[in-house]
């Protein structure tokens, strides 16, 4: 299949916004789709690690207005652990049964009238606690004699993998350098507008139970089976209903799943439907975070300053469970894990860990931020070991123009790009040469002005079929793999030539519908109110697949491609019953304007509505065998998303964008103040859909890339106790986002989808935190500091300044 660069050229205003603006949204908090609906609140642990000596419950089933109350008991009688991507002995279910391991682990639910009687109720639960010693670093729960949180297994290691492709040992006989570099990552979350919603109803019917569910969640749907196994019934008997408006997810929401399950079974107790809205606290405590990562990098480089192999030791911290889609971060970018550079041989270590704090998951660029973070930061360090300006020994090493298509040693095939000729246009409109001559001048005057560059991949259509190489090979049961990116879609003509176009990808505020509508009106040759886009999910009725959901950056590249292919397909039915109308050849019409026309005699035309029309009212006039059908479907499914092959080599995105970025901070001398004060970005995301949509997913991914390089951190101290709420957890605002901005595009179509478009969403809050960190180092080279760490604000430099021992590394 090969690209067209053909796109909807049509006006780029949201469709979504004016509902939103004027307060007409669909949130699940405005809806009420059951009668008798009840409310629940959640009992947590106070504790990071402890026992659960006993749990009385009597005082709160007696309270007023109370329905139901389950405890540790009720869910160990009816719920089965979640199944896991991996055969570990570190059960997970959605409250502590035995023990709590991190602080907000939900222990019991209380099920009352109303939101006040619930929480005055859950009060009186009564638990006995029997405190155990936590550990919630990493390197520390690697130590034999750690706390152990799971006592079926062997140690707080989840999964240790090594994998090594190419003469690794050979390079790094030979090299005329070695660098190497530790490098930690740390945890902070994405809080949406929205937190966490779930209504879930409970229905034992004669053939089985079964349980309907609404919640404000974004997918992956690989997480239904997962539920499914968790309740015990059918895949098909659980049915998840989305609403049109999700308020932010950014990942974050995959995670929402265990509390559909305890909700299920509250409602199951209670006899009727339960509601339960997460709080702000509730979601910094108990919901999720991306993986806060220690990384150990060695690189065997030339004497001209090229890598040539590549040695990761990778610790990700995935908190007190390996929740699924966990162990995911370690894995999702695998087939890129080399970069934007040419480095030909890799051996990486992949390790999970658990410890007493929140269970991590999906944050937008997951995997991403970490690993580029710890190559970044590795390859600035070799650009000094070699003598060379950071952008030289970047470019000396990416990927040509003409080696595309790219393989990587790790298995990931790179389908489209011209990193050089992005880096060139970064230089050009960045004027790197003055920022040079402007940090010169900044350092005469007893300034600390800094420039950091980063060049990275942005992987987008994850194939879930990385998942599989937390199992060895021969673990692997044969013809059992796992693979894919597919996209669903249904477009269908009502007898008035409306178009409805129903999508399984569930946005978060991306704009799906907005492009679903233009991608459609463009195929058919409609006007865009002909066009009406339906963005709510159920997976009773809405087409979708194990691997549908809004994540990975999957809509542009795959649900744009079914669209084109659905569209097609309608297309050509339509075509027959206009050239019916006017009485040619079918191969003689063509859709524009609204319109079914001859291709040589434009005048000659039917409305489109017409053409449809006698398909609905008058089948029989179509020409024999031409099927009366308005209704298609499409499920795109590239065929370069393979499972991982016997050798653990995985091409583990079907697409990869480009992004080249450069940062300038100033730290002020006195208040050591840190001021992002500019940002060039040039992106690659192959054919642009829509411009607007484009800057808006830029400008999201460098807000969240900020929060996460300079303020945001879920802090634990030593006790295992976290940072709450936002006085102590620091999201940027408009005032910390107030930078200079370059923005910039550069592309260069997939050959793989039907737009040649790949995915844009995610690629700056990759490689921002990297370039901010390359800056700051860059800025303080003069006292001889290095930054392996985030986040960097004022304390933290003013330790680093007034330390001791000015060679210390963060």
């Amino acid at each position: 299949m090969t690209a067209t660069t053909e796109r909807p050229g049509r006006p780029t205003a949201r469709i979504e916004d004016p509902a939103l603006l004027t307060g007409r949204g669909r949130f699940l908090d405005d809806l009420d789709p059951l009668p008798g609906t009840l409310t629940a609140a959640v009992v947590r642990s106070p504790h990071p690690h402890a026992r659960i000596r006993g749990v009385r419950l009597t005082r709160a089933r007696r309270h007023p207005g109370v329905a139901a109350v389950i405890g540790p008991d009720e869910v160990a009688a009816t719920l089965r652990p979640f199944p896991l991507s991996l055969k570990t002995p570190m059960p997970y279910y959605p409250t502590g049964t035995d023990k709590v391991r991190f602080v907000g682990e939900p222990v019991a639910v209380v099920v009352a009238a109303d939101r006040y009687l619930a929480e005055d109720a859950a009060e009186l639960v009564e638990i006995d606690y029997e405190p155990l010693p936590p550990v919630v670093d990493a390197e520390q729960a690697l130590l034999p004699d750690a706390p152990r949180l799971h006592e079926g297994a062997d140690s707080n290691v989840a999964t240790d993998r090594t994998f090594e492709f190419g003469d690794v040992d050979g390079h790094f006989a030979t090299a005329h350098h070695v660098v190497k570099g530790k490098y930690t990552f740390p945890r902070y979350s994405s809080t949406p507008m929205e937190c966490y919603a779930v209504v879930a109803h409970w229905q034992d019917e004669a053939d089985g139970p079964g349980v309907q569910a609404w919640a404000n969640f974004h997918g992956p749907f690989s997480m239904v089976p997962v539920l499914a196994g968790a309740l015990g019934v059918p895949a098909s008997r659980v049915r998840l209903m989305i609403p049109a408006d999700n308020g932010g997810s950014f990942g974050i929401k995959a995670g929402i799943y265990p509390y559909v399950a305890l909700m299920a079974l509250a409602s199951k107790h209670a006899g009727r439907p339960v509601r339960w809205t997460e709080d702000r606290i509730e979601h910094m405590l108990a919901s999720s975070a991306g993986s806060d990562r220690v990384m150990w990098f060695e690189a065997a480089v030339s004497a001209d300053g090229e890598v040539r192999a590549l040695r990761a030791d990778l610790v990700d911290n995935v908190g007190a469970y390996l929740r699924p889609p966990e162990p995911s971060t370690l894995y999702r970018c695998f087939g890129n894990i080399t970069g934007a550079y040419t480095i030909d041989a890799v051996r990486i270590r992949s390790r999970a860990v658990v410890t007493n704090k929140t269970p991590t998951g999906l944050n937008r660029g997951f995997g991403g931020q970490q690993l580029y973070f710890g190559l970044e930061r590795l390859m600035d360090k070799i650009a000094g070991v070699c003598g060379l300006d950071p952008v030289e020994l970047r470019r000396r090493n990416l990927v040509g123009s003409d080696d595309f298509p790219y393989a990587t040693p790790t298995g990931g095939v790179y389908d489209s790009g011209d990193y050089q000729r992005a880096l060139d246009m970064l230089l050009k409109n960045a004027d790197y040469q003055a920022l040079r001559e402007e940090q010169r001048a900044a350092r005469e005057r007893g300034e600390y002005y800094g420039i950091g560059v980063a060049t990275i991949v942005d992987p987008s259509a994850t194939n879930i079929g990385y998942v599989s190489l937390a199992t060895p090979a021969e673990q692997r049961t044969a013809g059992r793999g796992k693979s894919g990116s597919t996209e669903h879609v249904r477009v269908s003509v009502d007898l008035n030539g409306i178009v409805s176009v129903l999508l399984g990808t569930v946005p978060q505020g991306q704009g799906h519908a907005t492009v679903a509508q233009a991608v459609v009106a463009e195929q058919l040759g409609l006007p865009l109110d002909q066009v009406r886009p339906v963005v709510e999910m159920d997976t009773a009725t809405t087409p979708w697949t194990v691997t549908s959901g809004s994540y990975s950056s999957r809509f542009a590249p795959l649900l744009t491609s079914a669209l084109v292919e659905a569209g097609e397909k309608l297309a050509e039915t339509v075509k027959v019953a206009g050239a019916t109308l006017l009485d040619v050849p079918a191969d003689q019409v063509e859709l524009a304007d609204g319109r079914v026309r001859v291709r040589d005699e434009p005048e000659r035309s039917v409305l489109f509505r017409h053409a449809a029309g006698l398909v609905h009212w008058d089948p029989g006039a179509l020409p024999e065998g031409t099927t009366a059908r308005l209704y298609e479907e499409a499920a795109f499914t590239p065929p370069q998303s393979k499972a991982a092959s016997r050798g653990d080599q995985i091409n583990s995105s079907l697409c990869y964008g480009f992004v080249a970025e450069l940062a300038t901070v100033r730290i002020d001398a006195e208040t050591r103040q840190l001021r992002l004060e500019k940002v060039v970005t040039v992106h690659d995301p192959g054919t642009i859909l829509n411009p607007t949509l484009l800057e808006g997913q830029i400008h999201g991914a460098l807000a969240h890339a900020i929060g996460g390089a300079m303020f945001e951190e879920m802090r634990y101290t030593d006790a295992g106790q976290p940072t709450a709420t936002f006085m102590d957890y620091l999201c940027p605002t408009t005032a910390e986002t107030r930078y200079a901005l370059h923005s910039d595009h550069l592309e260069t179509p997939s050959p793989l989808t039907r737009l040649g478009a790949k995915g844009c969403g995610e690629g700056s809050s990759m490689s921002l935190p990297a370039a901010i960190a390359g800056a700051v180092a860059d800025a303080l080279a003069p006292a001889g500091v290095d930054i392996t760490t985030l986040p960097l604000h004022g304390n933290v430099l003013n330790e680093l300044l007034n330390g001791s021992d000015s060679e210390r590394e963060l």
